[in-house]
């Protein structure tokens, strides 16, 4: 069947988070220790991976496993992590508005070129994201927001992938079935379920912006786009 949309993954997909050194370089612990750079790295990890190796009690668990659908839940979760990793009071609100501030958020190199092609070719394309905060800034900061038919969202849907429902919410607005739909993401669990319900998928992998060029593109060529 012809694609007729596509569906992108925002995080690791068409936009990463990308911290730098400026990110750490004033932390201090709370005994007034510099954070050295094993300690700075470790932080950024947990900030930036959605798989978390910390421990949390059953409130805090709750939390991190909501956070994509309640914005007070996923601050929540995250001012966990920062305090169990030394990281409190006004630097901790400063790290955590940066992670939400979805003008931090670095594009991959393909993504303007992509969602150009689509809408060129009158495909529409939607993006399909778990997250707690509205990312559409991000797109209008580079004018891309013109090329997105439809913003599903966690947190203003009220579902998350690999539910089905955030797709179907997604299918409804763009009037579109999903055999003719191709899902492009980087988990083969939230984003690759859109084969269950009859779409095609693309994988492609969440590295550093720098090091991915254009596999967005190879992913729509490898399903006769672009």
């Amino acid at each position: 069947m012809t694609i007729e949309a596509v569906l992108f993954d925002f995080s690791g997909t068409l936009f990463r988070l990308e911290p730098d050194e400026t990110w750490t370089t004033d932390l201090v612990s709370d005994a007034g220790e510099p954070f050295d750079a094993h300690r700075s790295a470790e932080l950024l990890h947990h900030l930036t991976h959605p798989t978390q190796t910390l421990e949390f009690d059953a409130r805090e668990q709750y939390a991190w496993d909501h956070r994509d659908l309640d914005p007070a839940l996923h601050e929540q979760a995250y001012r966990e992590v920062l305090r169990q990793s030394g990281v409190a009071g006004p630097q901790a609100s400063r790290l955590y508005s940066r992670l939400v501030d979805p003008l931090a958020w670095t594009p991959y190199p393909d993504t303007g070129a992509v969602l150009k092609l689509l809408d060129s070719q009158r495909i529409p394309a939607a993006v399909v994201s778990n997250i707690p905060f509205d990312l559409r800034p991000a797109f209008v900061e580079h004018g891309w927001d013109r090329y997105v038919a439809a913003f599903a969202l966690s947190f203003e849907i009220g579902s998350m992938k690999p539910d089905r429902a955030i797709f179907d919410w997604t299918f409804e607005r763009l009037a579109v079935a999903p055999e003719s739909v191709l899902m492009v993401g980087d988990s083969p669990e939230n984003d690759g379920v859109a084969t269950t319900f009859g779409c095609r998928f693309a994988l492609v992998p969440a590295v550093p912006t720098g090091e991915r060029r254009d596999a967005l593109a190879s992913a729509l060529r490898a399903h006769g786009l672009g």
